[in-house]
Parts: structure tokens; C-alpha cells; sequence
């Protein structure tokens, strides 16, 4: 599969859109004021306790509380809040990281009253991004990525992708990472370590373990609340989990984030950097490579497919619905239940795309067009699983019900992406609500009144849309005959096909529009 990232960075934002085979699967909008990006790691400040909830509101600087839940805690919470206490307290010096002892794990069960007290400083990182109205989720149980491995403090275990299949490969690994892990560091093992040398792991690990030191070493100097680590940026991330060698191409309109990635390229992957490229043309850079057109057409209520399928997707705060409709896709050789399977497959290929590329979270749930054979419904979930396998976000899908539905839940961490299709009417103004024929005619009278009475012109000239224009010279006494009685001036009127019906325009004489 052929991947290519194009990157279109402005002073507000950066704008990543993903690719594959040259279609559009992800987008993603990263603000530059953004400073609460998963990932991040604060020192934040418990504001309440509630014993109900079996959680605690925590400040970390954003505008509402952040949310932290008693199984949000990690298991080492008391090690970490009292290695973080000795750290502030500026006893660092005296204690060594590797050799720290470690408290024994908290209840699953437990009480978060007895874990946090009001005013406690704890460390923190970022779960899920503030969303709508809600503050941010966080954790206590802080974890770093990389490429290849995923660092956890205080923690002894060593967990392995379950995607990595061959007994032999989990067994090296294990091995590898046992020999090169410093005392007190968990490791999970990513899927893209497998078969790795040992150089590669230990690079990644070494950069993990130098986050952390970073963090120690700014602790004594901090008060809460106060960032202490930002994750890396949404490209960078990106970069980290995806890049392959089925990625192709990185190209980027700005000279310092071209410059900037190059470096990360070098750093992760230096076989891979002759792939990142500068764009100097003079189109805008997602108009080049036909992103603009794709965005236009894959966001929206109505999302309509080649064939002449479509969907449409409604959207609530949790809940996602999307319904599938045949449009004019029928094949006159296949039977109704043939022609339901085909037109369910492309759909579900496309609901597909959509969960990645809009970011839906929570639960979405799929009204198919009814299928009767059973045989047919599990060949449309297969297909489904097989195309949401390429989803990064953890989901969960359910077999067909009696009522042809299928219900997905997809982790949400940030908020959904949203791409305005539509304008504003100029007609109406968004309103949806037009003025009244008969208001229109009395607005073009009142003003007719004033140029001619109060502004004296001569030589008016009227343009107004077909319908109007029709109305004001129909029958013998028409309104224009009447404004001649009434002004004693002759009003010229020019019918605009182009005009909305409700659109007016005065000229003068010479043929300058006149305000009204």
C-alpha cells in the first residue's frame, strides 16, 4: 500500500492529511495554541474529592478541573506520589531511581479517598483531550511511546504485542529487553519491534528512559499546576506509529517544519529520510494533491460513494448513527438480496474510512439495508472487521442484529473532526426563513419613493429576479403603468437570471447600482 502524508502548515494550525493509495483516510487539525495534547505530562493539584464518583477533580491550568478516576490511578500510584514528594521537597540527590523501593500495588477496588487528599501535587499526563464542555481525563499511570516500545515508570513487566504470533520472536524479545531494561521500568513491546536488532530497541529505550530523567530533573523546581512534558507534536506521532516501508512520501509546505521532521526522520528511521519533501508550488499544497476536493466530498450529512450509494450520518454527543441507502445502485441481473450484499460491502468499506477520517468516537450504530440469508450478514461483518482492522483507534464491533443493524464502539480521545460542506444562504442569512413576497414589494417601493422623491434621479433603472420581474409587468394596469401614474417617471426594469428571488438592485442613469 502506498501511504503519503501531506502536511499544510499555517500560522494557526498544521493540517495532516493521510493517504493511502491516494485516498484520503485521515485528517487531522493541530492547533498551535494546543496545550493539552495526549500525552502531556502535568503536575497538577487535586481541587476535590468525590467519594461518589470514586474520583477527584485535579487542576492542571486548563479552564475546567481535569477528571481522574480511581481506575485511572495505575497500580504504583502511592510510589510515584512519593517519589514525586522526595523530588519536590529537593532531596533528589539522596535517592536513586533504579533503587527506589516501590509500595505495594492499590486495591482494583479501592477508595480513592485513601489514595488523594485536597491540595495534593500529583504527576499527571493527559488521557483524552477537554472535548465539548469537559475538562481533560488524565492519568496517573504514566506511559511513554516510542517507536518500537512504550516505557512505563514503576513498573517491573514486560508485555508483548499480542500481534506478534511466533512463540520463538516473543521469546527473543523478552530476552532482548530483559538484558538492556533498567531496574524499575516496565516495557510493552510494540508490534513493529518484531524482528528488530537489538541496536534499534535499545536507541528507543534510551530515549524513553531520558523523557523520564527530564521529568525528575524539573520536578524540584515546579509548582503546581504546570506542564512538565509535552508529547510530541500530532505529525511527529503519526510518524511514530505509522512510518513503514509502505510510507512513500512526506510532503510539507513549510521550511521549518520541513527541516524539523527531516531531523525526527534522521533520528527514528535515517533509511527513510530522502522521503520527506519540500512543496514550493504555487496552488495551496492540499489542492495539489486533490485533498481539498476529497475533504469537500467525505464530510457532510450526506456522503455519497461512486457507485451511487450513499450514507447518511447523524451525529449526537455519544452517539453516531449512519444509514445506509442504495441510491440508484440496482443490477438488474442479481436478485434484491444480491444487490442488498454488494451495495452493505462498499458501504461498510466507506463507514470505514469515515470512523477514521472524521474521528468518531463513542458509539456509532449502522442501519444496513436488510439481508435474510445469515450466510450474507456474515460476510458483510467479516468485511467490516477486516476493513476497521486498519483503524488505529481500539473499537469493538457486534454481529448483525435480527434488525440488520451493527453497533461499533471506537475510543474517542480528542475531539471530532468537523469540516464545514455547506454556506451560508445568502437569501435567508442561515436563518432558513425568507422575508415575504409582499415585504420585498414594499421594500423596492420605499426605496423607489426615496430616489425619486427625496433624491430626485432620473433614468432609474430596476433589476429584479425572472418572477418579480413578471409579477411587476404582468396585466394591463401593471405595478410599473402605476409607479408611472403615481411618480410620473418611467421606471426601466431589466429581469436578472442570475439574482436569488428575493434580490433587488436600483441603477442610474448612467448604469452605477445605487445602495437602497
Amino acid at each position: 500500500m502506498n501511504k503519503e502524508l501531506i502536511i499544510d502548515s499555517n500560522v494557526t494550525e498544521v493540517n495532516i492529511a493521510l493517504l493511502e493509495d491516494k485516498h484520503l483516510v485521515e485528517l487531522h487539525k493541530e492547533q498551535n495554541s494546543n496545550n493539552f495534547s495526549v500525552g502531556d505530562v502535568f503536575l497538577g493539584k487535586v481541587h476535590k474529592i468525590m467519594p461518589g464518583l470514586n474520583a477527584a477533580f485535579v487542576k492542571v491550568g486548563y479552564e475546567k478541573d481535569a477528571f481522574l478516576h480511581y481506575l485511572d490511578l495505575g497500580p504504583q500510584v502511592r510510589t510515584m506520589n512519593n517519589f514525586t514528594r522526595l523530588l519536590q521537597q529537593g532531596r533528589g540527590d539522596k535517592i536513586s531511581y533504579g533503587k527506589f523501593k516501590s509500595e505495594p500495588d492499590i486495591e482494583k477496588s479501592g477508595k480513592i479517598t485513601k489514595i488523594l487528599s485536597p491540595g495534593q501535587e500529583i504527576l499527571v499526563q493527559i488521557a483524552k483531550e477537554p472535548i465539548s464542555t469537559k475538562g481533560p481525563r488524565i492519568s496517573t499511570e504514566i506511559s511513554f511511546p516510542g517507536r518500537f516500545l512504550v516505557l512505563l515508570p514503576f513498573s517491573n513487566k514486560i508485555s508483548i504485542s499480542q500481534k506478534i504470533r511466533s512463540k520463538e520472536e516473543r521469546g527473543r524479545l523478552k530476552r532482548l529487553i530483559m538484558s538492556i531494561k533498567p531496574e524499575n521500568y516496565g516495557v510493552i513491546i510494540r508490534t513493529v519491534a518484531e524482528n528488530k536488532k537489538v541496536a534499534e530497541l535499545d536507541t528507543d529505550l534510551r530515549n524513553l528512559v531520558e523523557k523520564w530523567e527530564k521529568i525528575s530533573a524539573k520536578l524540584p523546581n515546579l509548582k503546581a499546576p504546570q506542564k512538565v512534558l509535552k508529547e510530541l507534536d500530532r505529525t511527529s506521532t503519526m510518524l511514530r506509529d505509522l512510518l513503514n516501508e509502505s510510507f512513500n512520501n512526506i510532503h510539507i509546505n513549510d521550511p521549518v517544519l520541513y527541516d524539523e521532521i527531516k531531523t525526527y526522520i534522521e533520528r527514528i528511521a535515517p533509511d527513510k529520510k530522502e522521503i520527506v519533501k519540500l512543496y514550493k508550488g504555487r496552488e495551496p499544497i492540499f489542492e495539489h494533491f486533490n485533498v481539498e476536493k476529497q475533504i469537500r466530498n467525505s464530510f457532510g450529512k450526506n456522503v455519497t460513494i461512486k457507485s451511487g450509494v450513499y450514507l447518511i450520518i447523524e451525529h449526537t454527543e455519544a452517539l453516531h448513527v449512519i444509514d445506509v441507502n442504495s441510491g440508484h445502485r440496482v443490477n438488474k441481473n442479481n436478485s434484491q438480496e444480491q444487490n442488498a450484499l454488494a451495495t452493505n460491502l462498499e458501504a461498510a468499506t466507506e463507514i470505514a474510512r469515515q470512523l477514521r477520517l472524521r474521528d468518531m468516537g463513542g458509539i456509532i450504530v449502522v442501519d444496513f439495508i436488510d439481508m435474510h440469508e445469515s450466510k450474507n450478514r456474515r460476510a458483510l461483518f467479516e468485511h467490516l472487521k477486516s476493513e476497521m482492522a486498519k483503524d488505529r483507534a481500539k473499537h469493538t464491533i457486534l454481529p448483525p442484529s435480527k434488525f440488520g443493524l451493527i453497533q461499533i464502539t471506537r475510543q474517542r480521545v480528542r475531539p471530532e473532526m468537523s469540516v464545514s460542506v455547506v454556506e451560508r444562504c445568502p437569501v435567508c442569512n442561515g436563518t432558513g426563513q425568507v422575508k415575504s413576497s409582499i415585504s420585498v414589494l414594499d421594500d423596492i417601493e420605499n426605496n423607489l419613493e426615496y430616489l425619486l422623491l427625496d433624491q430626485n434621479e432620473k433614468g432609474l433603472t430596476l433589476g429584479v429576479h425572472s418572477y418579480i420581474f413578471a409579477y411587476l409587468t404582468h396585466g394591463l394596469l401593471s405595478k410599473r403603468l402605476k409607479w408611472l401614474l403615481e411618480y410620473k417617471q418611467w421606471v426601466r426594469l431589466k429581469e436578472m437570471k442570475n439574482y436569488h428571488m428575493l434580490e433587488f438592485h436600483f441603477f442610474d442613469a448612467s448604469g452605477n447600482e445605487l445602495t437602497h
